[in-house]
This record gives structure tokens, sequence and C-alpha cells, in this order.
């Protein structure tokens, strides 16, 4: 009987990322923020640079997600015998790539 490999990503089995609410938290004040500076009618700049930290900040946090992503559920893929399983992965990651 082969075994089914569980995978972590699957279903209800992913990875813990409640340490990015914080972060998420955050942007959403600088969102908040931003949406007052303009009903304000501030400064342009004024305005996309505190654009360009909400887009950093959330980059980060893309980059924390795909990390872990990489080191639980793609690891966890290519340690197993699945052949399918791996392609899968190769898979997303090549559509994730592309979708950046």
């Amino acid at each position: 009987m082969k075994k089914v490999m569980k995978n972590c990503c699957d279903l209800n089995n992913h990875p813990d990322h409640s340490e990015q609410l914080p972060k998420l938290n955050r942007i959403t004040g600088q969102v908040e923020g931003i949406k007052k500076m303009i009903e304000e009618r501030r400064y342009c700049p004024d305005i996309l640079i505190q654009l360009r930290a909400a887009r950093a900040a959330l980059h980060s946090i893309e980059a924390n997600l795909l990390e872990a992503h990489l080191h639980a559920c793609v690891i966890e893929a290519f340690n197993s015998d699945d052949e399918m399983e791996k392609n899968k992965k190769i898979q997303e990651l090549k559509d994730l790539y592309k979708s950046f």
C-alpha cells in the first residue's frame, strides 16, 4: 500500500502566519492614514511616500509568507517519494513567479 503524503499546505494544515498579523494591522493603519491625507488634500509627494511605505510593508509580508511556504510545504513535498506532488509544487512555484 502506497503511503499517502499529507502535505503541510493541504486542506487545513497550513503553516502558522499569525506573526504577520501585527504587521497587517500596522498597514491597515497606514492605509487609513493615506485615506485621511487624500481627504485633507495633502501634498501629493507626501501621499506617494506613504503609499510606497505601505507597499513595502506588504512586500515584506509577502516575502515572509513565501519563505515559510518554501521552508515548510515545498521542502516537505521534495522530501517525499511522491513525484506527482513534487511536480505539483514546481508548477505552483512557476505560477507564483509568473504572477509577480
